[in-house]
């Protein structure tokens, strides 16, 4: 990719080193009016602006997304602080590091010393915390997309993100994705610095040349790439094109080999490793077994497989939604090859896999932005026919409102409405049990459909119904017989239900084992659920029951 700037791109040169003026002779109205008043100012600003808006992206998130977000995350925090909590199949296996989970056990020290740890801080100061990364995720694409083009395409960029409907949905959450993809953002920004500084270019943001501060030196990109790797060792993904392309053209490559990336990775990797040594009490290797299971042995089929393009066809462009034909022209362009190779490379990569997920390829999710910043930033020197015209809209104006309207709503009913039972009940589920009125719980539901002890924060028996793989193939488990036939399987495993004070379950289910609840249990309470199917039957709603003797 070539790092200069070119003469027949659709966007103005960037700014030059005195001021934030364009280079093109634009008079400072002319300015005025290309900026977003909203994100115009500092890097401070831009930060005080994105901590603002994902502190309340964080409390309008209240449905459930993906079972990581508290198993693999919050349930070992707690667990962790308090002394309880479930551990999954995998962190019996040593599949996954403590790194992540640590962020968050902090947090719930935190609260526990404050006595903050009631359900409602439970329930959302871990997003909350997660909406401070996501913040300076942001910043980063902001300075990126400066470093890259110039201010106006920064801010355009920054605007692409925050209205993005999936970014809303999912950048707060307590996935380890979501933090891969702040440390991507970060390191990219850290690296294409330390690689424009050493190639003699003069792309440095204005406040670096006032202030006469050296660029980040790549070492920074190589610390923070390795941490997001620590954390996700599937990052290691994107950071091998990004280094290989460099490393080909690089003069001093042993120094760079030798003196840089070896000593970095072994100190992180070593760092962590002593740390999951420590947790799980015995030698691991974590990034070693993860990548054994998910990659060599395909142990996520497991959980379900896609066809080879469905990233491409299905999976990405649901993501990036109405953005996407901004985000190609972008592409098209700017001529940003790299970038754009990159975003090909990864979605490449993830597609050989058999298990696919939205969540897998959020790291580079904030680039398709960053090139469709490009696009809209350019409309802004579009002069349509009649774009000045009293009561005519210009084509950026219509491009706004267009991405507005075909993302907030979505982001909304997605974050606030599809599948929020499960939190819900949970939610209730803790306040009752602080209040004494739950002693034990039954979950007749597919495995890891709500949170679980992170939420409820009660020491209480709880059963859900186990979905951990089986080493021989076809095997079903507990769900999946449950599933084929609920009376049969309660009947035989549970008897009469009289060992639990409280059972949940969808409203799918419910039908099926309601003549075993009715003699001894009663409805207490009903959440909606869902509008429409995911990937089962309909579950609308999630149904709790209590033992009457517990009333």
């Amino acid at each position: 990719m070539s790092q200069r700037r070119r003469s027949n791109a659709a966007v103005p040169p960037p700014p030059e080193g005195a001021g934030d003026a364009i280079t093109t002779g634009a008079s400072s109205a002319e300015k005025e009016r290309r900026d977003l008043p909203w994100m115009a100012g500092s890097d401070r600003r831009v930060l005080a602006l994105a901590l603002a808006f994902r502190a309340a992206n964080a409390l309008l998130v209240r449905t459930y997304f993906n079972p990581d977000e508290h198993w693999q995350c919050l349930e070992v925090a707690h667990r962790i602080v308090f002394g309880y909590g479930h551990l999954t199949w995998e962190w019996k296996q040593g599949l996954r590091s403590y790194l992540h989970p640590f962020v968050f056990a902090a947090l719930y020290k935190f609260l526990a010393l404050l006595h903050l740890d009631t359900p409602w801080f439970m329930a959302m100061a871990p997003r909350l915390l997660q909406s401070v990364f996501a913040s300076f995720g942001d910043l980063y694409l902001y300075k990126l997309s400066k470093l890259i083009f110039n201010n106006h395409v920064a801010q355009w960029a920054l605007f692409s993100q925050l209205v993005n409907w999936f970014m809303f949905f999912c950048i707060t959450r307590t996935l380890s994705n979501s933090m891969e993809t702040v440390l991507t953002v970060a390191g990219l920004y850290y690296w294409f610095t330390a690689m424009k500084s050493s190639r003699g270019t003069s792309v440095v943001s204005n406040q670096q040349a006032a202030s006469k501060q050296r660029p980040p030196s790549r070492k920074m990109a190589l610390l923070i790439a390795a941490l997001a790797c620590a954390i996700r060792p599937t990052s290691a993904i994107t950071w091998l094109y990004i280094g290989l392309l460099d490393f080909i053209q690089m003069k001093s490559k042993s120094r760079f080999l030798f003196l840089e990336i070896i000593p970095l990775g072994v100190l992180v990797l070593a760092a962590v490793t002593f740390l999951d040594c420590w947790m799980y009490g015995s030698p691991v290797i974590v990034p070693l077994n993860f990548l054994k299971f998910n990659l060599f042995s395909s142990g996520g089929d497991y959980y379900g497989t896609h066809v080879f393009h469905w990233y491409f066809s299905q999976g990405f462009p649901s993501m990036v939604w109405s953005f996407l034909p901004f985000s190609i022209y972008g592409i098209m362009k700017s001529r940003e090859w790299r970038l754009a190779g990159l975003i090909a490379w990864v979605l490449a990569v993830y597609s050989i896999l058999g298990h696919k997920e939205f969540r897998f390829v959020l790291p580079v999710l904030p680039l398709m932005f960053m090139f469709s910043g490009y696009n809209l930033a350019a409309m802004v020197q579009f002069k349509g026919k009649g774009c000045n015209e009293k009561g005519h809209l210009s084509r950026l104006q219509l491009s706004v409102i267009l991405l507005i309207l075909t993302n907030l709503p979505m982001a909304l009913y997605m974050s606030l409405f599809h599948q929020r039972g499960t939190e819900d009940v949970m939610f209730y589920l803790s306040r009752e049990a602080h209040d004494g009125r739950v002693k034990s719980v039954l979950f007749l539901m597919p495995c890891h459909s709500t949170p679980y002890y992170s939420t409820l924060h009660y020491n209480i028996p709880m059963r859900f119904l186990d979905c951990t793989p089986s080493e021989k193939k076809g095997t079903l488990d507990e769900s999946d017989r449950f599933l084929m036939n609920p009376s049969y399987f309660v009947g035989k495993n549970f008897g009469n239900l009289s060992s639990f004070s409280h059972i949940v379950l969808f409203e799918s289910e419910e039908r099926h084992v309601k003549l075993l609840l009715h003699n001894s249990f009663k409805e207490v309470r009903r959440f909606f659920h869902s509008h429409f199917k995911v990937d089962r039957d309909l579950q609308s709603s999630v149904v709790v029951y209590s033992q009457m003797d517990a009333l």
